[in-house]
């Protein structure tokens, strides 16, 4: 393992003993998931986003999302019985989940968060998702995401079709 690949996100994986296969890239701000998928060659539909949102208390949730496709908010609150859902700011996003915004991973979170997943996330056969820093993701089986303890929910915004 390189320094680079060094982070919580790894060092979780590992201790779960979970097979994965790290890709660096070079980090473009405000590239996201598409731009990580056109320079790794990765179906941007696989690569997998990991936002820290709020509900309306300010309790803060991870969603798991494909990358080519919006969360709706609102489908997300109703899912899960909240008002409403809104994405964190940055620095709020960093305090809860102890990574970057750009760099977050679900796995090795600092804090215990309820993490909802795309259900169609799960049917896939490989993803890819942030290592914990930006510009490195790692190859998972989806299975591994159910160590987690996610919980499903179908919140992509109605305006993105299932794949591209």
């Amino acid at each position: 393992m390189t320094a680079q690949a060094n982070t919580p996100a790894i060092k979780w994986l590992q201790a779960q003993k979970l097979a994965f296969d790290v890709r660096p890239y070079a980090y473009v701000e405000r590239g996201g998931a598409a731009h990580s998928a056109q320079v790794l060659g990765l179906d941007p539909y696989a690569v997998v986003k990991t936002l820290v949102m709020q509900d309306e208390l300010g309790h803060p949730l991870v969603a798991l999302m494909h990358g080519n496709v919006e969360v709706s908010t609102k489908a997300l609150a109703k899912a899960i019985g909240c008002k409403t859902v809104t994405p964190c700011l940055p620095e709020v996003a960093n305090k809860h989940s102890g990574y970057l915004v750009g760099g977050t991973s679900p796995f090795g979170l600092r804090k215990d968060m309820p993490i909802y997943v795309e259900a169609s996330v799960l049917a896939l056969p490989m993803v890819a998702i942030n290592a914990g820093k930006r510009g490195l993701l790692v190859l998972v089986d989806p299975a591994c995401l159910l160590r987690l303890g996610l919980l499903l929910c179908n919140a992509p915004s109605p305006k993105h079709g299932a794949s591209s």
